[in-house]
């Protein structure tokens, strides 16, 4: 009898396995079917009403640059914002371990009140439980979130064509890092890449021509390029000297055997913008302090489709593929 594994939570083909074949075909329906960060609902006058919800269960609870609560109120503010949906209403649910720390969760709920005020976001409802020791691990937090999509904006793998660019708004791999390093007790200077996106994405919105977006979180870059071309009739091509990365992020992959493609991001958008306005979105983008590192690192081919290639900084050719397995394990 098949069972649930760790990689199946881990954003890349066991988790798409896992939802298509025991969730999403049981729930269907034609919102759900989008597959999309969030679900539009409906429209009320020139706007359309959006709503996301996801959980969250990190190991360790706090670590460099973040921590669960701040993880979890920017998490769903940016399910949202990579919609084009402005973040209004959070919820908040938490299901805590008997004998868990009062001290350690008043942490966790100032870190999410911080982190709601700098995203302009209310935590309006929710919901305490409490389990038994063993029950859990520690502390787990579940938010939802609803916010406004302005009429005229679609946000749509539906959207893209050939000759589009695709834009990262800076470097990768920051977040799973400094997660695990501080689970396993590694001396590094990486911090979390984890921030709200709404701000750079509202600022760049105005330029045009953004067909896609999306935030890389588990299962990293290299996942969210194979899902734009899933079943497609176009390929990818990514330059790697043009994808931003870190020396000490690109180095410490090297020494683990990570790859930095996969190793999941909790501040970055991954954009395909057309070729008219790619240029103009990207100068937009670097003026925000979370885009200052922005690259255009590729773009939308005729050729190989269905797939995305890699050309790598000697000049060889590599598919990138959806991660298999975990390699890090509970990270958001």
């Amino acid at each position: 009898m098949k069972k649930i594994l760790l990689s199946h939570g881990g954003g890349g083909k066991a988790m798409a396995s896992l939802i298509k074949e025991l969730i999403a075909k049981k729930f269907s329906n034609k919102i759900l079917n989008e597959l999309t960060d969030s679900a539009i609902l409906s429209s009320t006058g020139d706007n359309r009403l959006c709503f996301t919800t996801d959980s969250y269960v990190v190991n360790p609870l706090f670590f460099p640059g973040g921590d669960i609560g701040k993880l979890a109120v920017n998490g769903t503010v940016n399910d949202l914002s990579v919609m084009g949906a402005k973040p209004l209403y959070l919820s908040c649910s938490f299901i805590i371990e008997e004998g868990f720390d009062w001290e350690t969760l008043d942490k966790v709920t100032a870190s999410m009140a911080e982190a709601a005020r700098k995203a302009g976001i209310k935590i309006v409802t929710g919901d305490t439980k409490v389990v038994g020791r063993g029950s859990a691990d520690q502390l787990f937090i579940n938010t939802a979130g609803i916010g406004i999509l302005n009429e005229g904006i679609n946000i749509s793998t539906s959207n893209i064509q050939i000759g589009d660019k695709i834009i990262i708004n800076g470097p990768i791999g920051e977040h799973g890092l400094a997660v695990m390093s501080k689970r396993e007790g590694f001396e590094t200077d990486i911090r979390s890449d984890c921030a709200p996106l709404w701000d750079l994405v509202s600022e760049i919105l105005p330029e045009g021509g953004i067909k896609f977006m999306r935030d890389p979180t588990r299962g990293g870059l290299s996942s969210v390029l194979c899902e734009i071309t899933e079943r497609r009739d176009y390929g990818i091509k990514i330059l790697e000297e043009d994808i931003p990365i870190h020396d000490n992020v690109s180095g410490f992959c090297e020494i683990l055997g990570f790859d930095p493609l996969v190793v999941a991001n909790e501040g970055k958008v991954l954009l395909v913008v057309s070729p008219e306005t790619a240029s103009s979105v990207l100068k937009r983008m670097k003026k925000h302090p979370l885009g200052r590192e922005a690259s255009i690192i590729g773009e939308i081919t005729k050729e190989n489709e269905g797939l995305v290639v890699l050309e790598t900084v000697i000049g060889g050719l590599r598919i990138l593929d959806r991660l298999v397995g975990d390699q890090l394990p509970r990270i958001c």
